[in-house]
């Protein structure tokens, strides 16, 4: 199904029955990348997975694209279904969507988890950062290309315009402040692999700069987190949804020592 949000006409899929819980997906991807979260937490929420701009189902729209473009059609979306405010899980590029809505804004985030998420250029490994060469935007391409081709209704063609569009964003995006991260107000959980793109102490150093802000780092696990170990994950996010204070998975007050 779609919706149009303040122009854009977003594609998204939609199953169960309670609060709103919104799935960010990462880039490049669609919404079928969470296969292994949506069925398990429709069984206790209303579960909404929009496709952005330029993304799976969703037609490209002209200009660049940014993760607060990004962020300003997610509120659309949700306020163009009158939805108030959601829960809102993101993974990769998606978490970083999900900050810039929790920062702009707050009074449409609920709850916040971000998954293989960093904020910062130096909170990716060297690994994440090597994917902006010249070699890692090929495997990049040719990852991503096959999800875009069948799906779009901009035609196969369009992938190079807005593959283009991806890398000139990635290689210009500005660090979050984290300092700003004070100023949450919602719960937020920080998820990542232990061999993830994500730096653990750069994890850490979030968390350090939210309120109430909890973390898991899950063994044996990558990037692909969510795809690899999803009855964990699953678990992991009912568990913070239902009763984040029940949901402490690394004692803050190391962290912030």
């Amino acid at each position: 199904m779609d919706v149009d949000a303040q122009g854009v006409r977003t594609y998204y899929d939609e199953l169960g029955t309670g609060e709103p819980v919104v799935l960010l997906h990462g880039g490049g991807v669609t919404a079928d990348s969470w296969q292994g979260q949506a069925p398990a937490l429709a069984a206790q929420y209303r579960v909404l997975i929009p496709e952005r701009r330029g993304h799976g189902r969703t037609p490209d729209v002209d200009g660049p694209v940014s993760m607060d473009i990004f962020a300003a059609d997610t509120a659309a979306f949700v306020e163009a279904l009158e939805l108030g405010p959601v829960h809102v899980i993101g993974w990769s590029d998606g978490g970083k969507v999900g900050m810039s809505l929790a920062l702009s804004r707050p009074d449409l985030v609920r709850k916040l988890v971000l998954i293989g998420t960093e904020l910062t250029h130096a909170g990716g490994t060297a690994a994440n950062q090597a994917l902006l060469e010249p070699a890692g935007l090929e495997f990049l391409a040719a990852a991503f290309r096959p999800q875009y081709e069948p799906l779009s209704p901009d035609g196969p063609e369009h992938f190079d315009v807005v593959f283009a569009k991806w890398t000139q964003m990635w290689k210009t995006l500005p660090d979050v402040e984290l300092a700003a991260l004070k100023t949450l107000p919602m719960p937020v959980l920080l998820m990542q692999g232990d061999d993830d793109c994500v730096r653990i102490e750069h994890t850490a150093e979030v968390a350090r700069g939210i309120p109430d802000a909890q973390v898991a780092v899950v063994p044996g696990s990558s990037h692909g987190l969510p795809l690899e170990k999803p009855d964990l994950v699953n678990r992991l996010l009912l568990d913070f949804l239902a009763d984040p204070q029940a949901a402490k998975f690394m004692p803050l007050g190391d962290l912030r020592s």
